[in-house]
């Protein structure tokens, strides 16, 4: 009698670790978002919870949409796409610049007649 009731506590055990594993093994991408400062935690968060629902089905894609943002580089590719839009940017200035003093010459040139 005394090993039926060793038996179903350890049962018990086993069933609430198991439980409590699960939900903490679902959590893994939400915390790994918090950490980097992830700019969608909450769609991380609720996804997670959503993937029990779906025998985390949804959990390794939580996993890769939680470590492709880093607070210091974001998503890894704006660096050189905020470079290119500088180089972008100085181009359109000194193209404006030149136009303008094209222009100013051209009034100077119209005053003078």
């Amino acid at each position: 009698m005394f090993l039926d009731y060793v038996a179903l506590g350890l049962l018990c055990f086993v069933g609430l670790v198991l439980f409590y594993g699960i939900i903490a093994i679902h959590d893994i991408p939400y915390e790994i978002a918090k950490k980097r400062d992830h700019p969608h935690q909450d769609a991380i968060h609720v996804t997670g919870w959503v993937s029990l629902f779906t025998l985390h089905a949804l959990w390794p894609f939580l996993w890769i949409w939680a470590t492709l943002y880093r607070p210091d580089r974001g998503w890894g590719m704006q660096k050189q796409k905020l470079e290119q839009v500088e180089r972008d940017e100085h181009a359109l200035e000194q193209r404006v610049a030149e136009l303008e003093r094209q222009l100013a010459q051209l009034k100077n040139q119209g005053g003078e007649h």
